[in-house]
């Protein structure tokens, strides 16, 4: 008798890869749309956080242009995941500190950062994805 499980399994398709990143930028986008437009908040600063999920990724793209061999550690390395970390605490602190300052509702904050969380995990899984599996380096990409 086979065993069925209902885990999920790896994924083997890049196409599937693609559309489950795809709709995880999509949830995370709408969690962000929603806590800046529902009638309740009114408010569309929160809408600056976009500014962070596109910056996020630069530091380590630029590393990795100048860099070959992303596995070992090097300034060029930590300077950028510096940079990296202080641009994913401004995205969660932007929302936080404009609910404090009482610029927008503390709901709408909650609903921004749980979009952040979403994208900053997709992009890491778009990382994740776009590794060398030989060497840990990430000069080629999966597909």
């Amino acid at each position: 008798m086979r065993h069925s499980s209902l885990l999920p399994q790896k994924i083997n398709s890049p196409v599937a890869a693609v559309a489950l990143l795809a709709f995880a930028g999509v949830i995370g986008l709408t969690l962000l749309v929603l806590g800046c437009a529902l009638p309740m908040f009114g408010n569309w600063s929160p809408m600056f956080v976009i500014i962070f999920y596109v910056c996020s990724p630069l530091p380590l793209l630029i590393a990795r242009h100048f860099q070959e061999d992303m596995s070992g550690t090097n300034a060029c390395i930590e300077l950028a995941l510096f940079l990296t970390t202080g641009i994913v605490v401004s995205a969660f602190a932007l929302p936080t500190v404009l609910a404090h300052a009482g610029t927008i509702k503390p709901m709408a904050s909650i609903l921004t950062n749980t979009g952040s969380v979403v994208m900053f995990l997709d992009i890491l899984a778009y990382f994740y994805l776009h590794r060398e599996d030989d060497s840990g380096s990430w000069s080629q990409s999966l597909f």
